[in-house]
Formats: C-alpha cells, structure tokens, sequence
C-alpha cells in the first residue's frame, strides 16, 4: 500500500471516531497544557529572580549577626533559683535604650542596650546562670559603624561599605487615612550607589541628613503610589512616621530588587542616624554590606572579613552572604518545582497514553474483518502497524494541540492570582513533542498485536 493510501485510511478513522478521539485524547490534553504551564511558570520564577536580583552588586557581601535566645537574658539551668549572698537581691536600674550612645547608636561600648526599657545589674551587663549557679555575663552584640570601619581598614580587595538596618513603623500622610505598618530602612549616604538605586525624583540621603539626624526620607516608588498616589505627587510632601513628620526628598524609580534583607520598592529609606534617635533606639540588627573589587575573589574576602570580626567578637558567629549564592539559591530552588511540576505533568501522560492504548486494544477488536480484508488485498504487516501507529500519533497530536491551546486560554486566570508566567514557544513544542511520543510509546503494542493477525482467521471472525 502507498503512503498516502494509509494515510487516507487513518484521516477515514478519525472522522468517523471524532468523539472517541475527543475523549481519548482527553489525558493528553490535560498533560500537554499542564505541561505548557508549567514552563511558563517556571520561566516566570527565572524572570522574577533575575528582576529580584538585577540590582544587586555581583561583588556584594551581607554581613549579619542573628542574636539567638541564649545569648542574652536570664537562662536558668536544672530549673532552680540561684541565692545571692546575705538573702539580698541584687538592686536594679532602669535604662533606656534610646538614651545615651554614639551617634549611631551602636557603639561597642553601649552593645548590651536594646529596645524599650530594660533591668540590668549595676555592671550595665546581663548574666546568665548555669545550672551549677556560675554566673556568666553575656552582652548583646550589635554590629557598627565602627565595625565597619574596621572591616574597610583591614580587609584587602574591597571597594566600597555600607551598614544598614530595617524596622517595621507605623505610618500615615498622603491618602493613607489609617496607619499602616511599612518597612523603615535606616542607610547611609552610600547606600543608593552601592544598591544601583536609581532616583525617580529628588535625591537620595547625604551625609548632612545623617549627622544632623534630619527627619528626611526617600520612598520607594511602590510605596509612593500606595501613599500618596503617584511618585510625582509623593515627592516634597510630609509622611508621619512614629508621628514625627518627615519630608519626602526623594522616589525611587522601579527597582525589583532586594538588597540587604530590604525590598527597595516597598521600604522608605531614612538616614541612619535619624531613624536611631528617634525610632530604634540600639535594638537594632544592622547588615553590613561590602564590595569586593574582584568577584572572583569573593571568597578570600568573605574569610577576611570573618577574621576581622573574630578579633572583636570571639566566638561570635556572623553570617555572611554574597549575592551569587542568593540568586542562586532561589534558581534552585525554583528549577526543583519545575522539575517536580514536570515529573507530575509527565503521570498525567503516562495515564493518558495507557487510554490510547486501551482504545487501540478495543479498536483492533472491532476492525479484525477490515485488518483481514486489507491483508487480502496485498496489505503487509508493516502497513497495518503504521496504519495504527499513525492513529494513535494522531490521536496524541490532535490533544496536543488543543491542550496547548488550553494552557493559553488559561493563562490570563493563572496570572490573576499574581503568579507570573512567561509563555513560550518552546513550552508549546515540548507539550507537542510529549503527545506524539506518548502516541508512539502507546501505540505500538496494540499496532504490532493488529499486524500479527492471520487473514483468514480476522476475515472469518465477527
């Protein structure tokens, strides 16, 4: 038989079959639009990624220190009170923790400090009790400007530094009639350059505003809109923060960006200074950010700087971070949801390949006449193979293609519910490139088992 005589014979099939065909072809459908989607939405977190990190200095390091539980306050072991000589408890003061301090607040000389109002023995230094009664003192530590200096002084290969710290204040002004809770980033002057920040209007914070602990701010252009309306609107007016009013001196344009624990577009950015004596007092937990010149150097870097603290804080633990490892830390971890979408797009193509299959099985049982009729007539076992393999491919091309064009239609809902997707042609091909694969894998068996028949036992059969 000529090609096109099979071909014609397969066309004959479907149409007479078309609603078999549709609901044969239903797994395949469900799997090529899954399949669709979800490299949409795999590429979409690429996309997110990449927008989230495109600010970030390839050179950059966060350097932190995470105060756990037991490195300060009262701990006692064995679940017993200690005695203190004579029966006397020891007296305590109250002190405040936006009293007093350097500049910035952090001084090494003040780090046992923190927010509100805290008991303290007259040494300024909080114990902790063991469960033999030794009492240990333990101070908060609070990473400074000092500490930065000391990093910028002693460490080789860095260009720039910066320290910052986030709060979480209420706020109102602009159309914001109730307070509402906003990310506060206390930065230096430094901090827009070494973020690649770019100013939609105004400028950024100066050394003045810090050292004169000016109440200035420079909103983010998400949080500009939310308050005010518009960036443009936002700019020179008066936002209340902790009911102080601050001047907006500046909007961010769009950023997308993370940078030191603060998402740009969302935060309002106030001197370091500024946001110390009037919102935070010391209890604070600053980042340290610095800039390697060499990114290739990274790592020596990020030894050195350890090194640099160890000095000051002995057996402190700090972390430290570059932002390579972050961005690729969140592509892992969104290439191993893909790959776990793919894995359960693939099952529903295995569950739609064995009903192409079964319909096959079924197929052959009521065609054997027309399978013995065509092998009279000259039909040879490989024409009758193609024959059913060319319809069970086309039963997976046919879903295929309308699974793909379901994962279209369907795209717009998905993204409604703020998951970005970004379509593609190549997501398209792979779903169809996945149906005639599965048509082929499943269609074979049932194929070869036709091609096997006996002419005169498929003629005489009923």
């Amino acid at each position: 038989m000529r090609f096109s005589e099979i071909l014609n014979l397969v066309r004959i099939n479907l149409i007479q079959n078309k609603f078999k065909v549709l609901l044969t072809s239903i797994g395949i459908i469900v799997g090529a639009a899954t399949i669709v989607c979800v490299i949409a939405i795999g590429r979409g977190g690429q996309a997110d990624v990449a927008d989230q990190f495109r600010n970030l200095n390839a050179g950059a390091l966060d350097i932190n220190y995470e105060q756990s539980e037991g490195n300060s306050g009262f701990s006692f072991g064995g679940g017993s009170m200690p005695s203190f000589g004579g029966g006397d408890m020891p007296a305590f003061t109250q002190t405040s923790a936006k009293e007093g301090g350097s500049s910035d607040g952090s001084s090494k000389r003040s780090r046992g400090s923190s927010g509100g109002s805290m008991q303290s023995f007259g040494s300024g230094e909080m114990p902790s009790f063991s469960g033999s009664g030794e009492v240990k003192n333990r101070e908060k530590i609070t990473l400074s400007t000092e500490d930065m200096e000391d990093i910028t002084a002693s460490v080789p290969g860095l260009s720039e530094a910066t320290i910052s710290y986030t709060t979480k204040q209420n706020i109102y002004g602009g159309n914001i009639e109730e307070t509402e809770s906003y990310t506060i980033a206390g930065t230096l002057s430094d901090y827009a350059e070494l973020s690649n920040l770019s100013l939609l209007f105004g400028d950024y914070l100066t050394d003045a505003d810090n050292e004169n602990k000016t109440k200035v701010c420079v909103l983010g252009y998400a949080a500009a809109k939310n308050i005010f309306g518009s960036a443009e609107d936002a700019y020179d007016s008066i936002v209340y923060i902790d009911d102080r009013p601050y001047t907006v001196g500046g909007v961010l344009a769009e950023q997308g960006s993370v940078e030191a624990g603060i998402s740009a577009d969302e935060a309002i950015f106030i001197p370091y200074a500024t946001g110390i004596k009037y919102l935070t007092g010391s209890d604070i937990s600053p980042t340290i950010t610095v800039i390697a010149e060499d990114v290739d150097n990274i790592e020596a870097v990020a030894e050195n700087v350890r090194s640099v603290l160890a000095a000051t804080y002995p057996n402190a633990e700090f972390t430290i971070s570059d932002a390579g490892s972050k961005m690729e830390a969140a592509n892992k971890s969104n290439r191993t949801l893909t790959l776990m979408l793919i894995a359960m797009a693939s099952i529903v193509f295995i569950i739609g390949g064995i009903g192409i299959m079964n319909v096959l099985f079924v197929s052959v049982k009521e065609r054997t006449q027309e399978i013995g009729i065509l092998k009279a007539i000259g039909g040879s076992r490989k024409d009758i193979l193609l024959e059913f393999i060319l319809e069970a491919c086309s039963i997976s091309l046919i879903g295929g293609i309308i699974g793909v064009a379901v994962s279209f239609a369907v795209s717009p809902l998905i993204t409604s519910f703020s998951i970005r997707m970004e379509m593609s042609v190549t997501g398209a091909l792979l779903a169809l490139g996945f149906s005639l694969v599965t048509g082929t894998v499943f269609g074979f068996y049932p194929a070869w088992k036709a091609s096997r028949l006996v002419p005169v036992e498929a003629l005489a059969s009923e």
